[in-house]
């Protein structure tokens, strides 16, 4: 691929995100929004934040890894426990890296 063709590629993708996404920009202030379909954007980061990390926790290495020998499901599962008691953001994340980093260097699982 040449240096034309790539910049006339990048060109194509921005007008296309563009003109996906502006529409909806240019009518945001304009249209009221029912209460329903505001409630439900409220679970909408939620649900992004699920959809992009279960697959990573669940399968690592591209296989379903359900075993306490996955870091990343221990770490997820006591971030999960931390986040329920004490519901603090800062104390949630810091707790499921240090366990996850503890199990990646301290135990081997054959």
């Amino acid at each position: 691929m040449t240096a034309t063709e790539e910049f006339v590629l990048i060109i194509g993708m921005m007008l296309v995100t563009f003109g996906a996404r502006y529409p909806l920009m240019a009518l945001a202030g304009k249209v009221a929004l029912p209460e329903p379909v505001i409630r439900a954007l409220a679970y909408v980061p939620v649900a992004v934040l699920t959809a992009i990390s279960v697959p990573m926790v669940l399968k690592p290495a591209g296989s379903l890894a359900l075993t306490f020998c996955n870091p990343y499901l221990t770490a997820a599962l006591v971030a999960i426990a931390v986040a329920w008691f004490s519901r603090h953001l800062l104390a949630t994340i810091s707790v499921g890296f240090v366990v996850f980093l503890l199990l990646r260097v301290f135990v081997v699982c054959a």
